[in-house]
């Protein structure tokens, strides 16, 4: 039996990864600096043993067959500088994966900005409800599965064989130290969902033009037999198809291709495509942004053979995504949300849709800004316009090096920043009243911040 051992096994994607080398075969192991759910309890669960630390010991405690080295990985830390002393084998997660579960398969890749995760849980229960009985690789917990990762099943059309599709969330951050390409151009998908495009990732990327070289480099991999489901109203994506495009290209969210109805009082809303009406789709999932998830799912999914009726159906008993707009509790009339939400868009998206959701009711939005974007606060003059539609706002400033309360000053009377955690969750406690809702963002574990809210209320 085969040893990998993961090197950053706690983020979302390497954890997978873990889940799928185990379920093949291989016998796995990791380290990470810090773990937390949902993929700490899913390795535990799996019975994985995880190192924690980048020391270079643990190479004498796990010497495995090759390395699998995550993006989390730097020079300068101990275990890498070993590896590359010894000379010992090591790969880059999205190739490992690549060489050892996509080759051969027919892959449907989700990329963009935003939604990937959302977006490729939508197409991956898709294919499960239709009985293709897909494999996926997702950054997060589908709650239709409950887990983020498997290998393809057998199908309920031929139980002799193994599925052939797989979905995976095609994510533009660079794949390791040692190979800055973006992760989805090692993926080679038949079906490619271009699902938006804006400016991210500032550690990595020095603008928008430098994120559409890498988007362009997946279109260069997708055959002329595949397809390419983009959204129709996102001009950089335009600018990247405009580079050269061989594959035959579907969209979404405008005129020519895909739409959504108007929703209903419940959420519920019609199909259509190049103007007809072509199915409904009735779940209790908010937003504008939900529902184009839904069209490209659904373009994605026909083109694997999944006809638009069974598609809406599926759909319609979508359960969404652990930490997307997750209620944690209520605790005295007041409730708790979970959100992954650290981009701007991002954050006034999921906003805007807890406030169609809770009417006039009171909205205090708490935010982490801890992704690396953030962390160097190039997108912090969006912050404030982000959180507008919040009654109040608290925003940590306890891990970035930026003067938070200066950058969140536009939003005036309403706004408290805190470097002090624990100073920090005691003064939201003290503002929340019965019928408030406070929804938490952040792109990590914030320190349990969740709980310990819950637990304050319940005092």
């Amino acid at each position: 039996m085969q040893h990998v051992h993961i090197i950053g096994i706690g983020g979302t994607f390497m954890g997978g990864l873990a889940a799928i080398a185990q379920e093949a075969g291989f016998k796995v192991s990791g380290c990470d600096a810090k773990m937390y759910p949902p993929m700490s309890t899913q390795l535990a669960d799996l019975g994985i043993a995880v190192h924690e630390g980048f020391d270079a010991e643990q190479l004498n405690e796990f010497p495995a067959d090759v390395y699998v080295v995550g993006n989390v990985a730097k020079r300068g830390m101990p275990v890498i500088e070993a590896i590359l002393n010894r000379g010992l084998p090591y790969v880059s997660g999205p190739q490992w994966l690549a060489e050892n579960v996509l080759h051969g398969r027919w892959v449907l890749g989700v990329a963009g900005t935003h939604g990937k995760t959302t977006t490729a849980s939508m197409l991956a229960w898709v294919l499960e409800y239709a009985g293709l009985a897909p494999g996926f690789l997702i950054g997060g917990i589908p709650q239709n599965f409950g887990i983020s990762a498997r290998l393809p099943q057998a199908p309920k059309a031929d139980p002799a064989s193994r599925s052939p599709f797989f979905v995976i969330e095609a994510d533009e951050y660079d794949t390791a130290f040692f190979d800055k390409r973006s992760k989805f151009v090692h993926y080679r998908p038949r079906t490619a969902i271009l699902n938006n495009l804006e400016y991210d990732h500032a550690d990595i990327f020095p603008n928008l033009a430098a994120i559409q070289t890498q988007f362009h480099h997946l279109v260069r991999t997708i055959p002329g037999q595949g397809l390419i489901v983009c959204n129709g109203r996102e001009e950089s994506l335009q600018t990247v198809l405009a580079q050269g495009c061989w594959t035959p290209v579907e969209n979404f969210g405008s005129a020519e291709g895909w739409q959504a109805g108007e929703p209903d009082g419940n959420g519920a809303f019609d199909v259509l495509h190049h103007g007809q009406t072509v199915g409904r789709i009735g779940w209790q999932l908010l937003g504008e942004h939900n529902r184009l998830n839904a069209l490209a799912v659904i373009a994605a999914a026909r083109h694997a053979g999944v006809s638009i009726q069974v598609a809406c159906e599926a759909l319609s008993q979508f359960q969404n995504v652990k930490r997307r707009m997750e209620v944690k509790g209520c605790v005295r009339g007041i409730t708790v949300y979970d959100d992954f939400a650290h981009h701007p868009t991002a954050i006034a998206t999921t906003v805007a849709g807890l406030r169609q959701k809770v009417g006039s009711a009171h909205i205090i939005a708490v935010l982490e800004p801890r992704s690396n974007t953030m962390k160097l606060g190039s997108m912090k003059a969006a912050l404030p316009e982000s959180l507008a539609e919040a009654d109040q706002v608290f925003c940590y400033g306890g891990g970035v090096e930026w003067d938070v309360a200066a950058a969140l000053a536009p939003l005036g009377s309403k706004l408290y920043t805190g470097n002090d955690f624990d100073a920090f969750v005691q003064s939201i406690l003290s503002n929340a009243k019965s019928g408030d809702h406070i929804l938490v963002m952040s792109n990590g574990g914030f320190g349990g911040i969740h709980q310990k809210l819950l637990d304050g209320l319940a005092e």
